[in-house]
C-alpha cells in the first residue's frame, strides 16, 4: 500500500506523515510531497519517499501520485483563482494516473454555509464529484493555534479584540486533526463527508478566560464592531487584502458558521478532543512575555 500526502512540508500535512509512521505505517509506504525540499529531506531522514511538487506545476504531479492506493490532497493556501486553477490541477492529476482514492481537506460545512473560506472548497468539492474518483471530504474546523496570536495580542496589552460578538468557534488541534485524518486513512472511509471539530465551541470570552489562565493576569474580551475592526487593523499596519479576509472571517464566526461541534474526530480518536487552554499552551513560544501592561 501507498499513501501519497500533499503539503507534507506544511505544518497540517507533516503531521498526517507523523501519525501514520506512529500508526504502525511502514516509512517505504508513505509518499511525502510538497514544495521544500529541506523540509522533504527532514522526512526522508526517517525512511519516508519524498517527492517535490508544486500545484502550479501539472507534469510535477503525476510521478507523485503514480501507484498511490491514497492521496491525501491538502488544501492549497492560495486565496480565489488561483486556488482553483492550483487545485484543478491536482484533480486533473489524480484522473490521469488511476488514483483510487482521493481525500480531500476542505471546510466545515462547505455545502450548506457561505463564508469567507467556502467558496475555493466548495468547487473543490464539485470537481472531484464531477471527476468520477472515489473521494472522502474531509471538512476540517479552524484549527485552535491561529488563536496564538490572540493570546501574544492579550500578553502585550491586556485585551483580546475581535469582531465576532458572542459567536463560537468549534477549533480543533493541528495535531488532532491530523491523527484523526490518519485514522481514515487507514480506516477507509470511502465515499464520506466528514465534519471535524473540537467537541465543545468557545467564543472570545471563553478564550480570554484560556487566556488569564496561560497568563497568569487577567485579560478580557473586548468586542469590536466590523468598523472598529477596521480601524484596530489600520493602526496595526494590516494590508487591505488582509484586513479584509480577517473582517469577513470575523463576521462569519459572529454570525455562527463555525460554532457548530459535531463528535465525529473525538470517536476517530478514541478520546474526547484536545481542549482550548491545552491546546493553545502547547502551540505558545516557551518565551511568552508575562507582564502587565495598560489596557487601552
Amino acid at each position: 500500500m501507498t499513501i501519497v500526502v500533499t503539503g507534507a512540508t506544511g505544518r497540517f500535512g507533516r503531521r498526517v506523515v507523523e501519525r501514520l509512521l506512529e500508526r504502525g505505517v511502514p516509512a517505504g509506504q508513505v509518499r511525502a510531497v510538497g514544495r521544500d525540499p529541506e523540509r522533504l529531506a527532514v522526512l526522508a531522514a526517517h525512511g519516508v519517499e519524498t517527492a517535490r511538487v508544486d500545484y502550479d506545476v501539472p507534469l510535477s504531479l503525476d510521478p507523485a501520485f503514480a501507484g498511490a492506493d491514497a492521496v491525501l490532497f491538502v488544501s492549497s493556501s492560495a486565496l480565489g483563482d488561483a486556488r482553483t486553477a492550483q487545485h484543478g490541477n491536482v484533480v486533473e492529476a489524480a484522473k490521469r494516473t488511476g488514483v483510487p482514492w482521493l481525500l480531500y481537506t476542505s471546510i466545515v460545512r462547505a455545502d450548506t454555509v457561505d463564508t469567507v473560506l467556502t467558496p475555493g472548497h466548495r468547487a473543490t468539492e464539485e470537481l472531484i464529484r464531477a471527476s468520477g474518483l472515489r473521494h472522502t471530504f474531509l471538512r476540517n474546523t479552524l484549527y485552535t493555534e491561529e488563536q496564538v496570536s490572540s493570546i501574544l495580542q492579550a500578553a502585550a496589552r491586556g485585551e483580546i479584540l475581535a469582531g465576532w460578538g458572542e459567536g463560537g468557534i468549534a477549533s480543533a488541534t493541528i495535531g488532532d486533526l491530523a491523527e484523526g485524518t490518519a485514522v481514515v486513512l487507514l480506516q477507509g472511509a470511502r465515499d464520506a463527508v466528514l465534519e471535524l471539530t473540537g467537541d465543545r465551541a468557545w467564543n472570545g470570552y471563553d478564550l480570554a478566560a484560556a487566556a488569564t489562565q496561560l497568563l497568569g493576569r487577567p485579560i478580557v474580551y473586548s468586542p469590536r464592531t466590523t468598523d472598529e475592526m477596521e480601524i484596530e487593523l489600520g493602526i496595526e499596519h494590516v494590508g487591505p487584502e488582509a484586513a479584509a479576509f480577517r473582517v469577513a472571517l470575523d463576521g462569519d464566526i459572529r454570525n455562527g458558521a463555525f460554532g457548530h461541534a459535531t463528535h465525529t474526530l473525538s470517536s476517530l480518536l478514541g478520546r474526547p478532543t484536545t481542549p482550548l487552554v491545552e491546546g493553545l499552551r502547547a502551540a505558545l513560544p516557551r518565551d511568552l512575555p508575562q507582564t502587565p501592561s495598560t489596557i487601552r
